[in-house]
């Protein structure tokens, strides 16, 4: 029965971010519900409108990292602008930002300002590497976070050197970290009212850093300085990626004792079972290449067809890697209906990833894409109370 609400309904959110990672962080609480409405500058001229991919009439990835949100104009750095965004703070429950720090309190908009428009106000602020330190100002994108953070270093392979993925995925884990700092504060703010608004400090270099828990330990008790050592794991053996005979790349994780020992059967190695030297992960690991090359020559006589049969019989965890296509055509994928169809005005719809997680008993709404530059500006701007030739003169003055 799907009579639960949304899970962030009645939240009220203003986007004022620009690119990727903040903007991300505001879809996802649009993804639960909340209700998140885009400023763009009238011009539109968000980075992100030009950022592949794009087809010559329409900003492809503009309008599915911007899905669910209204969307409107305002220039803040007018008089006219900051008179109107602080109108807009007092019916706002969260604003999100991730202008170099300083620059909103240049612009007028000290934290005591926003906080005086409305005292319950949250601000997330999210930058490449916090309000505060050396690098407090320093322009971010997602590769120097990547980068920075050390993630990049553990990609690639000693001769490659170390690799980025082809995806800003910096700028989507510090997204995720926002949408969760979001939630965490609405839940502070709902069970304790009397505390007022806050800001929240994100820092997209530590939301990576904070991924990679074991590296600072490791270095510090062990003298590991873990690197980029290609597609094995160094941590735990077998796991690694192997070449069928027929060229498919199927990644394998046996790392467990019960898991190691169903493989050495099912690849025709049964000695590995009574080998001292693979009787446990750590040794394992110590001689991980004699390992990795006797499963590679396996894989090299196989194709990936007799590989999936004695793999599932045998409970060995693998796959092969996917593309887009065969995500696209997964069974499970498909019976969950893990790609959605996001609802456009110009193309009709455009296929996307469903809302995570799932909630029983929430209905499934549908969802559309980003909005086009300043296309709820006449209803936004009719609930401040303007009416319709007050919005025409700011339009007009490129206010709006």
């Amino acid at each position: 029965m799907t009579n639960r609400p949304p899970l962030l309904q009645d939240v009220r959110i203003l986007d004022l971010s620009t690119v990727i990672a903040a903007p991300f962080a505001a879809t996802l609480c649009a993804d639960l519900g909340a209700t998140v409405t885009k400023i763009e500058l009238p011009d539109g001229s968000d980075a992100l409108r030009g950022l592949a991919p794009t087809t010559p009439e329409h900003a492809l990835y503009w309008k599915t990292v911007n899905r669910g949100k209204k969307g409107i104009t305002l220039d803040v750095r007018t008089a006219q602008g900051k008179e109107l965004f602080l109108k807009a703070i007092q019916k706002t429950d969260v604003l999100v930002e991730n202008f170099r720090t300083g620059t909103l309190d240049r612009w007028g908009f000290s934290l005591n300002t926003l906080l005086t428009a409305n005292p319950n106000l949250i601000i997330l602020r999210l930058t490449g590497f916090g309000q505060t330190g050396p690098y407090a100002e320093r322009p971010g994108f997602a590769r120097i976070f990547e980068a920075m953070s050390g993630l990049t270093n553990l990609i690639g392979t000693p001769e490659s050197g170390p690799q980025h993925p082809n995806l800003p995925i910096g700028d989507l884990i510090a997204g995720l970290f926002g949408a969760f700092s979001i939630s965490s504060a609405i839940a502070s703010l709902r069970r304790d009212p009397s505390q007022g608004g806050f800001e929240i400090d994100l820092s997209a270099t530590e939301a990576l850093f904070r991924l990679l828990d074991p590296l600072a330990v490791e270095h510090s008790l062990l003298g590991i300085n873990r690197t980029h050592v290609g597609n094995r794991a160094s941590y735990t053996t077998p796991s690694n990626m192997y070449k069928s005979i027929d060229g498919k790349w199927v990644t394998v994780v046996a790392s467990s004792d019960a898991i190691f020992k169903r493989l050495c059967t099912a690849i025709n190695r049964p000695e590995w079972i009574s080998n001292p030297n693979y009787s446990s992960n750590p040794n394992r690991c110590l001689n991980a290449n004699e390992i990795d090359q006797g499963i590679a020559q396996w894989f090299a006589s196989n194709t990936f067809t007799d590989i999936s049969k004695i793999f599932d019989e045998s409970g060995i965890p693998y796959t092969k890697v996917y593309d887009i296509l065969d995500v696209l055509n997964d069974p499970q994928v498909i019976a969950r209906k893990g790609i959605i169809d996001l609802l456009d005005a110009d193309l009709g719809t455009i296929p996307a990833p469903c809302r995570v997680p799932r909630i029983p008993g929430i209905a499934d709404t549908s969802i559309k894409t980003g909005p086009n530059t300043g296309e709820d500006n006449l209803s936004f701007y009719k609930d401040l109370g303007l009416s319709e030739n007050e919005i025409s003169e700011l339009q007009k003055n490129k206010i709006i």
